[in-house]
């Protein structure tokens, strides 16, 4: 058996008690894909890509229940982000400045880039509801976890973490949330947006030498080495989570 194989089964084990539904709530919208410049760095099919390569998954199509987000009410999203800024850009009104530091540019006012940005936070809050319900759920989209209360940056916008995270403690009677980050980049963002509350621990493992190149802190911060491989990565996340449960 593989060391991810492994750990995948220790972790579904451990989150999904015997009373849980067995079919995993999968969350998807068509639009989180928007039609994209060919070239751009940011690889826009990916979430689409991606629902195409699960639905010839005969094991995800056994096991999976699939549901689709609507568009969240702007408060959920002002909970976490300074009105100003998401205002801002609900009307296609933010600066050069801001565009570049996103990396967006001139696809940052296109109708479709904001629809599906706001449909990818309402998936990942649906995504928490669907977790706490079933025991587990994914969201094919999500993880902007560089974007800040008042500004965005390296091609994330909102912080759909951030919104999940404050939504289920004042909706879902949730006390504490780990957010658990483990992206090649530091998820800078979301560290800052939580930075001094103790109702959400921040763990980012990722590599130092990469974006963004002034970290942030997060409650716990893990280093992995450029060139680290699959098993001593997996060992270096099996021996962590269980010191920051």
């Amino acid at each position: 058996q593989s060391p991810r194989k492994k750990l995948a089964d220790e972790c579904m084990y451990m989150c999904v008690s015997p009373s849980v539904s067995r079919r995993l709530p999968l969350v998807y919208h068509p639009h989180y894909s928007c039609s994209w410049p060919p070239k751009h760095r940011f690889p826009m099919s990916k979430f689409a890509d991606l629902h195409a390569f699960l639905l010839t998954q005969p094991s995800v199509l056994a096991t999976a229940s699939w549901h689709q987000p609507e568009l969240p009410p702007h408060a959920w999203v002002e909970a976490v982000h300074e009105r100003e800024y998401y205002r801002a850009f609900l009307g296609s009104r933010l600066g050069d400045a801001e565009a570049r530091r996103i990396g967006f540019r001139e696809q940052l006012s296109r109708p479709e880039l904001i629809r599906r940005t706001r449909l990818e936070v309402g998936g990942t809050v649906l995504t928490a509801k669907l977790a706490l319900r079933h025991g587990l759920a994914c969201n094919l989209a999500g993880g902007t976890h560089h974007a800040h209360a008042g500004a965005g940056s390296g091609f994330t916008i909102l912080n759909d973490l951030a919104v999940a995270a404050a939504y289920v403690r004042k909706h879902e009677g949730v006390s504490r949330v780990a957010v658990v980050d483990l992206d090649v980049h530091q998820g800078d963002g979301t560290a800052t947006l939580f930075e001094g509350d103790g109702s959400v621990f921040t763990l980012s493992m990722h590599c130092g030498a990469n974006f963004p190149f002034r970290k942030a802190r997060s409650d716990l911060d893990i280093d992995v080495p450029s060139g680290t491989a699959d098993a001593g990565y997996l060992r270096l996340l099996r021996e962590t989570l269980p010191t920051m449960l």
